[in-house]
């Protein structure tokens, strides 16, 4: 159940994973910064306190004590190294920074500059960060730190080696759980995210460009944060500098405890612009015991596409406040029709908490287990409305992660999703779809994202599963009625 809103912010912004510091073979080359900008802190330094024992939490103040908080943790932080194999075509130069083509003065490292680039299959190395949570070698990290990695490699603090095995990573809320063979290990200690706010002071220690030991600080931005791709996490937003090689490290609070996972951050030149997102450390622990128990994550789906409420959508579905999630389309044979639940539908609680927008639905339908019954409370026709639903199960769906567009069709290379109420009113079409990307044989042929697909050779299209179903029946090619402004156009589109 994701919701309809996308973020743009310059042509080239976007979300970052942190974890691929990758290459193949160039070290990273660090210039020397003026004299005169190094700052004399020891006398700074010896005003500090010392650090209080390795235990327990760390007694808060008018300010936190993050020499304590480092020392207290920093041996219990490891660096993750991979290793596996990446196809390249090109036989030209590569030539790449992560912080765009900044010239020779650059203070920032240089990654992988003008070297050769090789062709067909080439070693692949990539860097992130973990944390130890049990002293026998359990480890939490980033999914995509260790994804398409054939060799895993974390080292500790005392700088020993261990070939690390993966037991199970869940891209949905890009978890994942390593094992090494060691015991006596030091371990985090494990904090509440639920009980973090806006303002709180937090920590980040990982291994930014392989820098081991990293430490920067900073405050809580924003809880519960969305992002495009993401419906089932609900980011913890900070300011503390992270940048690739940071992902998987974790996110201390003031007391010392492990709130979040660090994972994203939102830039326009691939490195820290001030927004970093990390994962709260309570969603982790869930997954965590998932694949500890059975090496895999199951996550729910009520199967419906949902929107968020606005003032004028309120008024016009009788509602007092802005708030909830609005459905505008039950998935045929979901668990949300089962249970009974109809467009129109304004879901105001799940299981008895809260909802405020079709975000926080998502985050708590993808957290509950596929079997269990839940209850909905909404509003039909400005009348309460309570329902029991038994939750499906996310790997069967056909809807994406939050329910409101379907995985890519590999046929055509477009990701859709149904026009919202609002929408249909706006374009004058009583149905249709809206192309959120198009690659492949789609963009090949002139379909663009914004477009509105209204029917396939010529039968009307309202929903994800009845465009699949129509584009299945053909071998060749289909042709797509589109809606572009105020123009239609009939364009062909071969199959893959």
């Amino acid at each position: 159940m994701r919701s309809a809103k996308s973020w743009v912010a310059g042509a080239a912004a976007g979300v970052f994973a942190l974890g691929a510091v990758a290459g193949w073979m160039a070290p990273a080359v660090l210039k020397s910064a003026r004299a005169d900008t190094v700052l004399n802190v020891a006398s700074a330094a010896t005003k500090e306190p010392s650090a209080p024992p390795a235990s327990g939490p760390i007694p808060l103040g008018s300010a936190p004590n993050y020499r304590a908080i480092v020392a207290q943790n920093r041996d219990s932080v490891v660096g993750i190294t991979t290793a596996g194999e990446m196809k390249v075509a090109s036989e030209q130069p590569f030539d790449f920074s992560p912080f765009g083509n900044e010239g020779d003065d650059s203070p920032f490292f240089r990654f992988f500059r003008q070297l050769p680039r090789p062709h067909g299959e080439v070693p692949m190395h990539a860097q992130g960060s973990g944390f130890i949570v049990s002293s026998d070698g359990l480890i939490l990290t980033n999914a995509h730190v260790v994804d398409g990695a054939k060799e895993v490699t974390v080292k500790l603090i005392d700088h020993r080696e261990f070939k690390a095995k993966v037991l199970g990573a869940d891209k949905t809320s890009d978890i994942a759980v390593l094992k090494i063979d060691a015991h006596g290990l030091p371990t985090v200690r494990i904090g509440n995210s639920d009980q973090l706010a806006v303002g709180d002071y937090v920590l980040a220690i990982g291994a930014p460009f392989g820098l081991e030991e990293t430490a920067t600080a900073g405050i809580v931005s924003a809880t519960g944060r969305s992002l495009p791709g993401d419906g089932a996490v609900p980011f913890i937003q900070t300011d503390a500098a992270v940048n690739p090689g940071n992902s998987g490290g974790p996110l201390f609070d003031a007391t010392g405890a492990v709130v979040g996972i660090n994972s994203q951050i939102y830039t326009n030149s691939g490195g820290y612009q001030g927004v970093s997102f990390a994962i709260p450390i309570n969603l982790a622990e869930g997954i965590e015991r998932q694949i500890v128990k059975t090496g895999k994550v199951e996550h729910g789906r009520l199967g419906v596409q949902v929107q968020n409420v606005n003032q004028s959508l309120a008024q016009s579905f009788k509602l007092p406040a802005p708030q909830g999630a609005l459905v505008a389309e039950v998935e045929p044979d979901s668990a949300a029709a089962r249970a009974g639940v109809k467009a129109g539908d304004v879901i105001l609680k799940f299981n008895g908490l809260p909802i405020a927008d079709a975000g926080q639905l998502s985050v708590r339908v993808s957290a509950t287990a596929p079997g269990e019954k839940a209850t909905l409370d909404l509003m039909r026709d400005g009348k309460p409305l309570t329902l029991t639903v038994t939750v499906g199960s996310a790997s069967h769906a056909t809807f994406a992660k939050n329910g409101e567009s379907a995985p890519k069709d590999t046929h055509l290379g477009m990701r859709l999703r149904p026009l919202t109420p609002d929408e249909r009113a706006q374009s004058g079409v009583p149905g249709g779809l809206v192309v959120e990307e198009a690659s492949g044989h789609a963009a090949e042929a002139g379909i663009q994202a914004g477009d509105v697909v209204l029917s396939v050779n010529g039968t009307p299209v309202n929903s994800v599963t009845q465009f699949q179903g129509l584009v299945h029946e053909h071998d060749s090619q289909v042709a797509l009625l589109i809606q572009r402004g105020d123009s239609r156009i009939f364009i062909p589109v071969e199959l893959g």
